[in-house]
């Protein structure tokens, strides 16, 4: 049940969240909202900080005042959130919309996630997480085609329809059999609150978090930053003429047939799906922190291969390395909280899980949408070009600024690309994200030495 309910929210969340880099900022969507990618980073920011900071809070609220209740609250507030992003299209009110879709997830986390803690036990928390994170990846993978076929009909529409989606759990809810928290059900707010604010400031658990925020900064770029990137400049158009994709996969751009950005980044999802359950069950027997190890320095590797040429192979390939090392290190993150968490406190430490999210995801989008802006959009670089090279200097609209190029310099959209990207180097804006990741890998070496004299060895 518990494994259906978070299907369902990831499939509605994901179905959003693979578009809505496009439908915010891409130059040449129609019906998109045309922000700037320095916009994009704003939203995304102050998004991440309401969707991870709070799962800190309600993770203790949710061991006070039941799982269930948590969960159903939630559910209320998420589905709000669509409503409103789906009616408003100017900055501020799109922002607000997207902090109210923000709680709904902040809050339903930790009450499924604390809900999973109390159902399984030491032996069983490796592929019990694994078949969880299996799950979340179904949805997950389900969620960008349910929204490609979506946004083909209108850009409300997703909204809307993954509304739809998440008021399954509804459903879901009659199924709920009682979990208790552990924890004793007295005090009020303000207990609940200092409570959450005096274990966080434990060292263990501190320098923990300040290492895998490093890694949330680098890993939340394949959400953020790559859609963006896939449709300026990976050309997968003999991947689609190679392996005959259907029409459902594909569309029809300037340079050709393409694989659809959100079926690139599906590949992160559809190979979870198949092969976490197996990947956890390998590094069952290993600890934690050394299969977190791995999996941040894959990740990292992954990030590189899928943006450093404009080959919609390599970007697949790149995609494929990321997720062997997010299967590596994300579910034994939340598994490792879940074990060092004290009884009556599980949820809380689900909710610390959120943090380093926070701290990562919020820095990264602010930074790399700023980075996007410079290196990385093409419409940008076009305008740059016909100023730097051609002596034009007008204002040109961003939506208007790559077909000016074309016609400037006599080039199809594949050329005047390949200019663009031979001048620009737009590939470089990995390499500090990726050289975080590797940082937060060597962060975890060292703390996987220090904390040994603490632990036991099955941890």
């Amino acid at each position: 049940m518990l494994n259906f309910m978070e299907m369902f929210e990831r499939l509605a969340y994901y179905g959003v969240r693979v578009v809505i880099p496009i439908y915010i900022a891409q130059a040449d969507c129609p019906g998109g909202l045309h922000f700037t990618q320095t916009d994009k980073g704003i939203i995304f920011t102050v998004w991440a900080l309401v969707q991870t900071l709070v799962p800190v809070f309600s993770g203790g609220f949710a061991d006070r005042y039941g799982y269930k209740r948590s969960i159903a609250t939630s559910i209320t507030i998420y589905i709000l959130g669509y409503i409103l992003m789906a009616s408003q299209r100017e900055f501020w009110p799109f922002l607000l919309s997207c902090c109210v879709l923000a709680v709904g997830v902040a809050i339903f986390k930790p009450g499924v996630q604390g809900t999973l803690v109390r159902s399984l036990n030491k032996e069983t928390s490796s592929v019990g997480w694994g078949m969880f994170y299996m799950v979340v990846n179904i949805g997950g993978f389900l969620g960008p085609p349910f929204a490609h076929f979506l946004y083909g009909i209108s850009w409300p529409a997703v909204f809307y329809g993954c509304a739809a989606i998440l008021s399954l759990n509804y459903l879901m809810l009659f199924t709920y059999k009682g979990v208790e928290s552990g924890t004793a059900k007295k005090g009020g707010a303000l207990l609940v609150a200092k409570t959450t604010l005096h274990n966080i400031v434990q060292p263990r658990l501190l320098l923990f978090i300040v290492i895998m925020s490093g890694f949330w900064l680098m890993f939340m770029q394949l959400f953020d930053m790559l859609p963006n990137f896939i449709v300026d400049w990976i050309d997968s158009s003999r991947v689609v003429a190679m392996l005959h994709l259907p029409s459902f996969m594909t569309v029809e751009t300037a340079r050709g047939t393409m694989i659809a950005q959100e079926w690139m980044i599906n590949a992160n999802s559809g190979l979870i799906v198949l092969f976490v359950v197996y990947v956890t069950w390998l590094v069952s027997r290993m600890r934690r922190v050394h299969s977190i190890l791995m999996g941040i320095t894959v990740s990292s590797i992954g990030l590189i291969l899928a943006g450093f040429t404009m080959s919609g192979i390599f970007c697949i390939l790149g995609i494929f390395c990321f997720s062997l090392g997010e299967m590596l290190a994300s579910p034994k993150m939340n598994e490792y909280l879940g074990v060092i968490a004290p009884e009556g406190q599980k949820a809380l430490y689900m909710g610390y899980a959120n943090i380093p999210l926070a701290i990562g995801w919020s820095y990264g989008s602010l930074r790399g949408g700023i980075i996007y802006d410079q290196m990385g959009d093409k419409a940008n670089l076009a305008i740059k070009y016909m100023s730097e090279h051609l002596n034009i200097t007008e204002a040109i609209p961003r939506t208007e600024a790559f077909q000016r190029l074309q016609a400037a310099v006599s080039m199809n959209a594949s050329d005047a690309t390949t200019l663009l990207w031979n001048t620009y180097k737009p590939y470089q804006l990995w390499y500090q994200f990726a050289a975080i990741g590797f940082a937060s890998a060597i962060g975890i070496f060292l703390y996987s030495r220090w904390v040994r004299k603490y632990e036991a060895a099955d941890i």
